[in-house]
């Protein structure tokens, strides 16, 4: 099966069909499904506006959980720095829905990983942050890239972590008859 990307944010996280604010008493893993399921919904609607064929829309969305409080993108590279901060030395949740809306039908699911980050000392943070790499990933680090050598332990997938879980994302597109 073949797949195309459908991009159809404004600009740097905005789009007003999609509200990323986590809501009052909202978990983690409430918060994920919620945004993934607004995206399929929203993709979806924009591929019949565009008049596209109709095809599945498949989205997912990623957070971190540390202390009971979702963490995000960070705003700036000092944000950046902070949540880096805090994440040295310990343990967070990464979360990651993943929904596919069909017609009429949306299937959805949460993927929790936990990962333990070795302590980290401000420099290799201020390195880290310069790079860039931070600014538009969950938690403001991306496993795949320079700050998989934070790691020092992965309870879950890797490939959820990085954001897009592959076995149980293959797992639901077989469900809805789009893989065999």
């Amino acid at each position: 099966m073949r797949f195309d990307p459908l991009s159809f944010r404004a600009g740097r996280r905005r789009d007003p069909e999609i509200d990323e604010t986590p809501r009052p008493d909202e978990t983690a893993s409430a918060y994920v499904r919620r945004l993934a399921l607004a995206k399929a919904g929203h993709g979806a609607r924009i591929a019949l506006w565009r008049g596209l064929a109709p095809r599945p829309a498949l989205s997912a969305d990623t957070t971190l959980e540390v202390d009971g409080d979702i963490i995000g993108k960070p705003v700036d590279q000092e944000d950046a720095f902070a949540i880096l901060r805090r994440l040295s030395g310990r343990s967070h949740r990464v979360l990651t829905g993943v929904a596919l809306s069909c017609g009429e039908e949306t299937r959805v699911f949460v993927n929790a990983s936990v990962v333990r980050f070795r302590p980290l000392d401000e420099d290799e943070i201020r390195r880290y942050v310069s790079s860039g790499e931070p600014l538009d990933k969950a938690g403001a680090y991306g496993i795949q890239g320079g700050a998989g050598c934070f790691v020092e332990q992965i309870d879950g997938s890797f490939t959820g972590i990085m954001g897009l879980p592959l076995r149980e994302t293959s797992l639901l597109l077989k469900a809805a008859g789009y893989l065999r």
